[in-house]
């Protein structure tokens, strides 16, 4: 008796199973890997987006260089947004990604300075120099150069102006660049280096103050997005709505420079 009902319990415990994971699909809310200088902007457009079509996704933010390497492990995400569009590319030639992506925008970076910072931001950094001779520059944040792209533009910037070498053990390096902007507007350094899109949100703009920096103290940070395989119909929806007039608008309101 105990061998043939075996199987039938076997059998039924596999069809619950089966029916209880029915209801759970993924494609119909999409993980969306975003580089951390997006957070604002990019909920600001999901908010949107899900007002205009009733659709939901779910954002995570982080590092490009930590995303790409989790996507090119198998990560269960369905559209990547990149600070850096090689990553991007380089998921394209793995067969990772529905086809190339396109270029969503290009980014900025600011020197900021906290409230209570003795420096005052300049698109020099004259006051980082002088604050340094005189030693009144403790913490200095950026990004991780090691797989953020704004924390390697930050250390271009630098090294273009003679300071990478002086400011090294001073350095505050976050994960990503959220984080560095954390760092610098709470206080914890006395300046920093990030993403222009997280200074210009309330948040940040009342904590401290700020200068833009010049395009030509680093390489362009082109920012690309891909279609992950296999992205359901509310990734893809969602990866074209990016692309239309309402969400364009709101990436240029948070600094963006928008690819024609």
């Amino acid at each position: 008796m105990k061998s043939k009902l075996m199987p039938s319990i076997v059998l039924s415990l596999f069809l619950l199973l089966s029916i209880g994971a029915r209801p759970v699909q993924a494609a119909e809310v999409p993980v969306i890997a975003a580089a951390s200088d997006l957070q604002f902007a990019l909920e600001d457009i999901a908010r949107r987006f899900t007002q205009d079509t009733g659709r939901n996704v779910k954002l995570s933010f982080g590092s490009s260089g930590n995303f790409f390497r989790q996507i090119s492990q198998g990560g269960p995400f369905e559209l990547f947004m990149s600070a850096d569009e090689q990553y991007a590319l380089t998921l394209a030639e793995q067969g990772r990604a529905i086809d190339q992506g396109v270029l969503y925008a290009l980014g900025r970076l600011v020197l900021f300075a906290p409230e209570g910072s003795p420096l005052e931001p300049d698109a020099e950094l004259k006051g980082v120099k002088e604050a340094l001779e005189k030693g009144r520059l403790k913490k200095f944040a950026i990004a991780n150069p090691e797989h953020a792209p704004y924390g390697r533009a930050a250390q271009q910037v630098l090294q273009t102006l003679g300071l990478w070498d002086d400011l090294r053990a001073h350095l505050v390096l976050g994960e990503n660049v959220s984080q560095a902007a954390q760092f610098a507007a709470s206080g914890a350094a006395e300046s920093g280096i990030f993403a222009y899109a997280l200074a210009l949100s309330p948040k940040l703009k009342a904590q401290g103050r700020f200068v833009l920096l010049p395009e030509t103290l680093h390489q362009p940070l082109r920012q690309r997005m891909v279609l992950l395989k296999p992205a359901g119909e509310t990734a893809k929806a969602f990866y074209a709505y990016l692309q239309q007039p309402a969400a364009r608008t709101i990436f240029e309101q948070y600094g963006f420079i928008l690819p024609q």
